[in-house]
């Protein structure tokens, strides 16, 4: 069957200090998504579909959609802050992106078959990949979604806070809750910490769950998404200038609202990805790895 790789590429990248989205990071100064495209095709995947801003589509096309056209499907969506569904305004003094719904939405019309949607910046692992594909071929009904879970304390940064959506899951499996959580940081006694709201922060669980966008969708979700980003956007102040929309909170509403069940998928991948700019000789190292234990071939494409 058809499945769609959703890449969302478009963020501006503001912690990093910089476009992290193609910056080098493999042996021969491959962009971190490459990695992901190449593991998507291994586990079956069809066509990738990029999120992009239109400012940097030359330099994206060249670095990674035309390296990767040959070996599948290529079609590009772009988020910008002006398009917004009918009705809905945004101050003229905002920048900031919409968030990740909008990202989503952003390629309706381009997928209608199951897909899988992730960070561009993330790096997943093969086995997430194979597990993902596999269960895409499982959501037979319309309100089913499914989403890789990684343990909190595999998905920190030394270097500063990360947001993560920290979840709940029954004893079936299935996803009860996910909170997005916005400053999450190591402490020197070897705690990690929520320090949103207070500085010294709220002590989290190291072994939950947390979303790193890594969901699993039938088309179903971009109706309900598009009517959620409506009344998101409708219920902003005039003077709001920097609230996001994202997938942790939509799904979070649609499981509570409108039934939709979400399996978590268990695997053995290990995550890492870059959030600051410190973040990068980490992963520079683990890609190279990678390629000499030979996870990955000397060349990617």
């Amino acid at each position: 069957m058809d499945k769609t790789l959703l890449i969302m590429a478009a963020g501006m990248g503001s912690r990093y200090g910089g476009n992290k989205q193609i910056d080098g990071m493999g042996p021969h100064n491959e962009v971190l998504m490459l990695y992901s495209i190449y593991d998507a095709i291994k586990a079956g995947f069809t066509k990738v579909v990029f999120i992009i801003k239109h400012d940097f589509e030359d330099r994206f096309r060249q670095l990674v959609g035309d390296v990767v056209k040959d070996k599948i499907k290529v079609d590009y969506a772009f988020q910008e802050l002006s398009d917004l569904p009918e009705g809905c305004t945004i101050p003229k003094e905002r920048t900031k992106p919409l968030g990740t719904v909008q990202a989503v939405l952003a390629a309706k019309d381009l997928i209608h078959e199951p897909f899988a949607v992730l960070n561009a910046d993330d790096y997943y692992g093969p086995d997430a990949f194979v597990t993902m594909s596999g269960h895409l071929e499982k959501l037979q009904a319309q309100k089913h979604a499914c989403m890789v879970g990684y343990y909190l304390k595999n998905t920190i940064s030394e270097h500063g806070h990360v947001t993560r959506g920290v979840c709940g899951v029954d004893a079936n499996g299935h996803l009860t809750s996910v909170t997005e959580t916005y400053k999450i940081q190591p402490f020197p006694d070897g705690t990690i910490r929520d320090t949103e709201k207070d500085p010294n922060g709220v002590i989290l669980d190291p072994e939950s769950l947390v979303s790193m966008n890594f969901f699993g969708f039938t088309p179903w979700l971009f109706e309900r998404a598009q009517e959620r980003l409506v009344k998101f956007l409708k219920s902003l102040s005039p003077t709001e200038l920097k609230a996001e929309y994202v997938l942790p909170v939509l799904v979070d509403q649609l499981m509570h609202e409108e039934g939709l069940k979400v399996d978590v998928l268990s695997t053995n991948a290990v995550w890492f990805g870059v959030t600051y700019h410190e973040d990068k000789p980490y992963v520079q190292a683990e890609l190279q790895k990678m390629h000499d234990e030979g996870v990955y071939p000397e060349t990617l494409f």
